[in-house]
């Protein structure tokens, strides 16, 4: 073989040594590639949601598993969802703009009060002819419910829906404007009502945030308690 033989199969044999190291360098790569993919899949989807959970679960475990309140170990709502109330003898929570699927025709909705599964607001403005005409049927139905004055003022919670449509809570105010109704229509003394009613009261948060609330759910829940003697 002459040097100009040997010279022409140099760049072919640097060539396919190249190849090697570049082949196992990719096999590399993808090995620890695949490695750390499965160590984040254990750590962030296994190790860390089972901390967590073990955590709330042994420090919080009411909270963790829903604020579920129980009647006679029965689950009958959650402290943090509010429900529907229209009787009379009942306190009445907060309007709720949830909506749920219409059976009847599909890509419709029908209004839902407090659907969990589809929280939201209505998303109407200040501006919303829509929101105006609501608000105005709702403060005229709410003082004919409660026996007030047509000029008597209504708390702004009585007559609008919250962000979530999920509102377990009134304010203070708008309880104070329903106790006469109940305790009228359960014929018991205003004063046991209001009686049920302090009990129900939570305060600010930390003291600090947000203002004194009432929460629905547990007010009516305790007026149901009460002995048959105290009921009509």
């Amino acid at each position: 073989m002459t040097s100009l033989d040997s010279d022409k199969r140099l760049p072919a044999l640097h060539a396919q040594q190249a190849a090697v190291p570049a082949a196992a360098g990719w096999g590399r790569t993808l090995g620890s590639s695949a490695r750390a993919a499965v160590l984040v899949l254990l750590l962030c989807g296994v190790a860390y949601p089972l901390a967590t959970t073990g955590v709330a679960q042994a420090l919080l475990p009411h909270a963790a598993n829903g604020s579920l309140v129980l009647r006679d170990g029965q689950i009958v709502g959650s402290a943090l969802i509010g429900q529907q109330f229209d009787s009379a003898r009942y306190f009445h929570g907060r309007p709720s703009a949830t909506t749920a699927p219409d059976p009847k025709q599909e890509g419709a909705s029908i209004a839902a009060p407090y659907n969990a599964g589809l929280s939201g607001a209505s998303n109407q403005g200040v501006s919303s002819q829509g929101l105006a005409d609501s608000v105005a049927e709702r403060v005229a139905q709410y003082r004919s419910t409660n026996g007030l004055a047509a000029d008597a003022a209504v708390p702004v919670d009585a007559v609008t829906a919250s962000a979530s449509g999920l509102d377990p809570h009134i304010s203070v105010a708008n309880a104070q404007l329903q106790l006469p109704r109940v305790a009228r229509e359960r014929q018991l003394p205003p004063a046991k009502v209001q009686q049920l009613l302090d009990l129900a009261t939570q305060q600010r948060t930390g003291y600090l945030l947000g203002e004194p609330r009432v929460n629905v759910l547990a007010l009516n829940m305790a007026l149901d308690a009460l002995p048959t003697r105290s009921q009509p």
